[in-house]
């Protein structure tokens, strides 16, 4: 095998034959080589986390007129690795009545519900699970971070806690379904819910063929991540900080890492789903190219996620929840059946990309012209009730 076309397999082969050599068995051999690579992976993903620390800040700093980090180390870059010696070195505080066995278990299941999805993210050709239900599997582990969430604010014993808990968990469970049906869109358009089959087959980029189907996805997945505008759990005014309010430490710690690396993981399945994943100039020639490209698409996805969250002011829960079943929910059901039909009606077609761009674009206006008439009418209706004599 040609080392550069998969290193990852031809690594993996080299360290089993050694453990063979050392008369372990085939299969153990197998596995203890399996079990190294999950740790590396995870490891690389834990150092790539304190990155997205300093990242976080920068972006914040630039949008807000600030420096941000840039004592320790050069351009701050030792500022995050500060901050871990902190929270490592921090008192370990349990409020009186906490459930200690629950309490320190949701940090736990909170980063390996983000840990867990990078099995199926195709960072390149050959790196990354290729399920069959690898749709599936996105939606399911992510119900690991709600399960996690509702334990925090229930374990400790706290009320705001429990209220936070219980707003992000009703906005999660909410604006799922709208996600998982623009998630249908590039399953429909791939004919596969492999993730890595949907990105192999994206000779056009799915942001081309489905705009709107990316716009509905971003939303939900702001919603899903408990950012801005959508952070009703840490409505400081409100609930001071949600369902960690009493961590402290690396407990706490965890709940901030899992956040940011959550975000960096939506923004690799933005690229993965819409933006070609590891596709690219000479990615067949040099197959570890596309993991530059994915590393590259998902940085820029985990920009716009800084983008809007610090562009938009928060908003009031029930306008949150009304945006989703009022709204969203229909019109993801609407939007799939649409680009359903489109697909079916153009693919064969010489202007397949170009017909699905602009049935987008007819559907998003159709939408903004019913909405807006819709708004007119209320409208009419509030000044009507205020004139005197009515």
């Amino acid at each position: 095998m040609d080392f550069w076309s998969n290193p990852i397999q031809a690594a993996g082969d080299w360290l089993s034959g050694i453990f063979v050599g050392w008369g372990m068995e085939a299969d153990a051999a197998h596995v203890l080589t399996a079990f190294i690579g999950i740790l590396l992976l995870i490891t690389v993903v834990m150092v790539l986390d304190i990155f997205l620390v300093w990242l976080e800040r920068k972006i914040v700093a630039r949008f807000q007129d600030r420096i941000g980090p840039n004592r320790l180390g050069p351009f701050g870059l030792i500022q995050p690795f500060a901050d871990i010696i902190k929270l490592i070195i921090k008192e370990n505080i349990y409020p009186v009545g906490v459930d200690k066995a629950i309490f320190n278990l949701a940090p736990i299941i909170m980063m390996m519900s983000v840990l867990l999805l990078w099995a199926v993210l195709p960072l390149t050709s050959f790196l990354g699970l290729d399920l069959n239900v690898g749709v599936l599997y996105l939606i399911g582990v992510g119900a690991l971070g709600t399960l996690s969430i509702i334990m925090a604010g229930w374990a400790s014993n706290n009320k705001y806690a429990l209220l936070g808990a219980f707003r992000q968990v009703a906005v999660m469970i909410s604006y799922e379904i709208p996600m998982v049906v623009a998630l249908l869109i590039p399953t429909i358009l791939a004919g596969s819910m492999g993730i890595n089959s949907i990105v192999a087959a994206q000779s056009t980029w799915y942001i081309v063929l489905a705009p709107l189907a990316f716009v509905l996805f971003l939303i939900c997945a702001t919603a899903e991540l408990g950012r801005a505008p959508f952070d009703l759990t840490e409505a400081e005014s409100e609930l001071i900080a949600g369902h960690h309010i009493e961590y402290s430490g690396m407990k706490f710690g965890l709940f901030y890492a899992s956040e940011l690396l959550h975000t960096f993981t939506f923004g690799g399945f933005i690229a993965a789903f819409f933006f070609g994943g590891w596709r690219g100039p000479w990615v067949d020639q040099i197959p570890l190219l596309g993991l530059l490209y994915f590393l590259v698409k998902a940085v820029i996805g985990y920009w716009i996620f800084g983008w809007i969250k610090y562009t938009f002011p928060r908003i009031r829960i029930d306008k949150m929840m009304d945006l989703n079943w009022k709204f969203l929910v229909p019109f993801s059901f609407a939007l799939l059946v649409y680009v359903a039909l489109t697909n079916a009606l153009l693919r064969e077609t010489s202007f397949y990309a170009w017909g699905m761009f602009l049935s987008n674009i007819l559907f998003g206006w159709v939408t903004l012209e019913i909405l807006r008439r819709r708004a007119r009418g209320e409208r009419v209706k509030v000044e009507t009730a205020q004139k005197p004599g009515f």
